[in-house]
């Protein structure tokens, strides 16, 4: 079984959404922990958005797979890294009030 022709462009694009899907989920399940329902309801909203994009391009085209792979790897580990910084800076403001 070969590989079917990859668009450059579109597994950019593939990679890129699920990154940002996998970031906005991350966001969306800590505030949901938060019990913070105006973000939870946004960061949910956004996820359905970024999501289309990759799911419409790899169910026409199994060879995008891999890119959403790669990019949903990527998403999750950068946005966990982000909340360890983010997480203590709201920490810190709610010491100083």
């Amino acid at each position: 079984m070969s590989l079917p022709p990859i668009d450059p462009f579109v597994a950019v694009g593939v990679l890129l959404s699920t990154a940002a899907t996998d970031a906005v989920y991350v966001f969306f399940n800590a505030a949901v922990s938060a019990r913070r329902r105006v973000a939870a309801a946004s960061w949910s909203s956004a996820w359905y958005l970024l999501s289309a994009f990759a799911v419409i391009s790899y169910t026409a085209n199994w060879g995008y797979v891999l890119f959403a792979a790669a990019g949903a790897w990527l998403g999750g580990f950068f946005s966990v890294t982000a909340l360890q910084y983010v997480v203590p800076l709201a920490k810190d403001k709610e010491k100083t009030r």
